[in-house]
């Protein structure tokens, strides 16, 4: 059994009320013994850093606010989540970035929010961690211009083909590969591009409950995906980038521990 660190697991998801402490347990119990809880937005930033404080060094949070709800983003708000962002169990800013498929925000109000949330992370010294659809070019605009002063970033939940990838890699970024890779419908260009992603730069993540791997063995009740998914994603990856798994698990492990000082 390798020892896996879930990136990226959206444990404040009202599907995990029920269960959620089962869930932790569960994900410990195949290997994924620590986890990052993600925030989309102030409530479930908060949420979640408060989760990361009732597991100390076995959960940690990120904050931020996913550009779905860029709408919402004033002032007011980004005083808040760089008040959130300052606590000890946060260890990113984000999920923020760029939506322009769904656009549930004004194109706009997305650009002056991923903005914000990205001079919180200069100021405040933390990475951040990246979402991205459809909005590739954007994104690398403005990551441009920040990337020099934060302190390194994750394209999470990365979906994209070699050429997106070796932008990212150039810029410095870790990359997310998450269940996505386990789509035989949608995972062609990302199968492909993750010949291309070093070993050092690859992180593993769910993306919980979302993204259920397509492929695995037997599926959990009510199709909900959640952390202990992880050792199967990553022998998925590690079949496409064709090296050991074992050896990509520790990779993914290392680099996790470097970005986000855990």
């Amino acid at each position: 059994m390798f020892e896996l660190i879930d990136i990226g697991a959206n444990l404040t998801h009202d599907s995990f009320d029920g269960d959620r402490h089962d869930v932790i347990h569960r994900a410990a119990e195949a290997g994924v013994k620590r986890l990052i809880v993600t925030g989309t937005s102030l409530g479930d930033s908060a949420q979640a850093a408060d989760l990361a404080l009732a597991f100390p060094q076995q959960l940690f949070a990120t904050a931020g606010i996913h550009p779905h709800h860029a709408a919402d983003i004033d002032a007011q708000a980004i005083a808040e989540l760089k008040k959130l962002a300052l606590t000890d169990s946060v260890v990113a800013i984000g999920e923020c970035g760029l939506d322009f498929f769904r656009n549930y925000s004004p194109r706009d109000a997305q650009l002056r929010g991923f903005e914000e949330q990205l001079r919180i992370a200069t100021e405040i010294r933390k990475p951040v961690f990246l979402h991205q659809r459809d909005a590739h070019d954007a994104m690398t605009g403005l990551l441009q211009q920040y990337l020099p002063d934060i302190e390194g970033g994750v394209a999470h939940c990365f979906t994209g083909n070699a050429a997106e990838l070796k932008d990212y890699l150039d810029m410095g970024l870790y990359v997310g590969i998450t269940g996505w890779i386990c789509d035989e419908r949608r995972a062609d260009a990302l199968r492909d591009a993750v010949k291309y992603l070093p070993l050092d730069r690859i992180l593993l993540e769910t993306d919980a409950p979302y993204l259920l791997p397509r492929d695995l063995p037997v599926n959990p009740h009510g199709r909900r995906n959640e952390p202990s998914t992880l050792p199967h994603i990553l022998e998925r990856a590690a079949f496409y980038m064709n090296r050991p798994a074992a050896e990509v698990a520790a990779a993914a492990t290392r680099n996790t521990q470097q970005l986000f000082k855990i």
